[in-house]
């Protein structure tokens, strides 16, 4: 029987011959036959039940719930366990008799289309809700990317790390959050959130997607004091329901390059859903600072990872054909360490993002012009850059910045090294673009183009002199944090000396060898 309501279903049921428990240890008793077996729109529920009034119940999340077909007529329903098991467990399950294999059949093509149904309408949370339809960040972000992504950042070393580096100035503005309504985007442990409601908010929406969820719920509720006024929300930003707008937004929304991880994106919006008009942003604003670098070390260093591929003879192979190939291939990736300042040949210009203004879209391509004056007579080698970010609160206004020199953070500084140098000298303009074009694994493609101007007699004419580009994928960096290892070399092949820059011959973009594609 199926009863409805307009054109929206509200129950369905299915007669079935007997239901039991799977497990002998249960002190619950299963309803006597005949048996009905109900699915209900308003609570998400399935039922198994002697009758629609019956107060003998068996109930199921349709959420949480699976069913297996054991045979023709004979099915089991089993629900799935905690979700942060390591492995899959099941609290509890029922074995389902049909009347016959037809019937049997019908049921299993209704609870399929029940349990859409479910995730559709969203799972209830304390005082938030799943949104029904599906997200901006599904559309734009690869299944796979977001699944390490939230794996990542559901650890408690990953929690620990971020929180040793950050700067916390929610206690130093209590006037911004007294009485205030705050939502903690991709709350993560909920640290932020138990701050804010230490600095006197009414109430506190923690919203995370990832596992890191129940953890911030186990926090929360260990400070139960400030976790009164602490809903933790577990989905994403761009799905979440929330029953009130925020006076104020809090957020770690940086990665690497500032925008790594694209979840600036979320975090504007975030503003756009949840923040009243005029409400605060803590961080508000950002600055990608950039400037040109010298560095042989660390140029010899990533060409000398090519030399494996240099090999004539490796156990009778010759890998030659796929140098040209490697070498670019190790320049496609972007350096995060920390780096001497002194390595700066030029004083560094920036980028302001204002998180308050900026539209979405506005994140999906980035371009900034260079233009710098070298201050020294150098190889350049690239560009270096960093970032920082402001807390503008009434009482403390406070950056926090990732430059070199200053203590250092995660985040460490990022370095785009150039596939062939430019020579300057004093005085000498240096100019080019970097261009940040998002992708759908949560990251960048950096475009770097620089070029060395005209010196001296002539120089008003403006020209090109030298000029050099890269392409790299900020989701695929060189983490230099210690000394690169030796290679491999076959007992048969006599091991290459380390290439010094004078060695160095880099092919036309005309070469055979293809360009390494990074998508």
């Amino acid at each position: 029987m199926e009863v409805s309501l307009g054109h929206k279903r509200k129950q369905q049921e299915f007669s079935l011959v007997s239901v039991s428990h799977l497990s002998p240890s249960s002190s619950s008793t299963s309803p006597s036959p005949p048996v009905v077996a109900c699915f209900s729109a308003d609570s998400l529920e399935l039922r198994f039940q002697q009758d629609f009034d019956s107060s003998d119940v068996i109930k199921f999340d349709l959420q949480a719930a699976q069913v297996f077909k054991l045979g023709p007529v004979q099915s089991v329903c089993i629900s799935e366990g905690s979700e942060a098991a390591k492995e899959k467990s099941y609290s509890r399950g029922i074995a389902i008799e049909f009347n016959n294999e037809e019937q049997s059949k019908a049921f299993h093509c209704a609870f399929e289309q029940w349990k859409k149904e479910a995730f559709v309408q969203g799972a209830q949370l304390s005082n938030g809700t799943v949104s029904t339809s599906k997200s901006k960040f599904d559309d734009k972000i690869e299944a796979s990317s977001a699944k390490m992504y939230f794996h990542y950042y559901g650890q408690l070393l990953h929690q620990q790390n971020m929180l040793q580096d950050y700067v916390r100035t929610v206690i130093e503005n209590r006037t911004d959050f007294t009485g205030r309504v705050v939502v903690d985007v991709g709350a993560g442990s909920g640290i932020l959130s138990l701050f804010a409601a230490q600095a006197g908010a009414k109430h506190v929406y923690a919203v995370e997607a990832s596992e890191m969820a129940e953890y911030a719920r186990k926090l929360i509720a260990g400070n139960p004091s400030l976790g009164k006024r602490i809903t933790v929300v577990k989905g994403k930003v761009e799905e979440v329901e929330l029953p009130e707008k925020a006076d104020i937004l809090i957020s770690e929304p940086m990665g690497t390059l500032l925008v790594n991880e694209r979840m600036l994106e979320s975090y504007v919006i975030a503003r756009d859903r949840f923040l009243i008009p005029d409400g605060k942003m803590f961080p508000g604003n950002g600055r990608i600072h950039m400037a040109p670098f010298s560095d042989e070390y660390l140029f010899i260093e990533i060409a000398n990872k090519a030399l494996f591929w240099q090999q004539q003879s490796y156990y009778g192979v010759d890998l030659t054909p796929l140098y040209g190939s490697a070498f670019q291939g190790y320049f496609s990736q972007p350096v995060v360490d920390a780096f001497d300042p002194r390595l700066l040949v030029a004083p560094s210009i920036s980028h302001t993002i204002d998180f308050t203004k900026i539209k979405e879209e506005e994140l999906y391509e980035i371009e900034i012009p260079l233009k710098f004056i070298s201050l020294v007579g150098a190889r350049v080698h690239g560009l270096a850059c960093w970032f920082d970010v402001l807390f503008n609160g009434s009482t403390v206004q406070r950056w926090l910045t990732t430059a070199p020199g200053a203590p250092t953070t995660h985040w460490y500084q990022l370095r785009c090294v150039l596939l062939q140098p430019l020579y300057v000298m004093a005085g000498q303009e240096i100019t080019g673009q970097l261009r940040l074009v998002a992708h759908n694994a949560q990251s960048y493609t950096i475009h770097l183009t620089m070029g060395v101007k005209m010196w001296g007699p002539g120089a008003e004419q403006g020209e090109v002199l030298q000029s050099s580009s890269c392409k790299l994928d900020l989701k695929e960096p060189y983490y230099r944090m210690s000394q690169p290892q030796a290679y491999t070399v076959a007992p048969d092949q006599q091991q290459h000396p380390l290439i010094h820059a004078q060695d160095i011959h880099i092919q036309g973009q005309d070469a055979d060898e293809p360009d390494v594609e990074l998508q």
